[in-house]
């Protein structure tokens, strides 16, 4: 119970980063607190489904690494497309890593320019934060049904 507080808690605070401070302040310091505030959902939402598992006795253990954690939290939810979340949590994860540069920030269009590993640029700008702010609520409602 108190892992689904978590991963609430981690999106009401992403709500108000999205919704608030980005709106007046458009830094990239914004954008990057909030995908650290996303993985941060992403992690709860994922010992949230374990421990569940656990109770059933579908898994024995939980592991203590978070990317385990994710991929047998894939198997164990086989179901319901936990496959597609667990890859843009990975994404979240490289972003937040990743040499950043800054683009028009303090204005309306404010980006953060991420060099992933193999050369790979990813521009994270609003519209697209707010596309992995859903996708990642989505994610918690579906641990959260499950759960029930």
């Amino acid at each position: 119970m108190f892992e689904e507080n978590r991963a609430k808690e981690e999106l009401k605070r992403v709500d108000h980063l999205v919704y608030v401070t980005l709106k007046y302040t458009r830094t990239c310091d914004v954008i990057k607190n909030t995908i650290e505030r996303l993985i941060n959902a992403f992690e709860a939402a994922f010992d949230q489904g374990l421990e569940y598992a656990q109770k059933k006795k579908k898994i024995k253990i939980i592991p203590d690494s978070n990317r385990l954690k994710g991929e047998v939290l894939q198997k164990v939810c086989k179901k319901r497309g936990v496959k597609k979340y667990f890859e843009l949590y990975l994404l979240l994860r490289d972003l937040y890593v990743a040499e950043f540069g800054r683009k028009e920030e303090y204005r309306k269009h404010v980006a953060m320019v991420c060099t992933l590993d193999r050369g790979k640029i990813i521009e994270v700008d609003i519209p697209i934060l707010m596309g992995y702010f859903d996708q990642t609520k989505e994610f918690v409602k579906i641990i959260e049904d499950w759960t029930k």
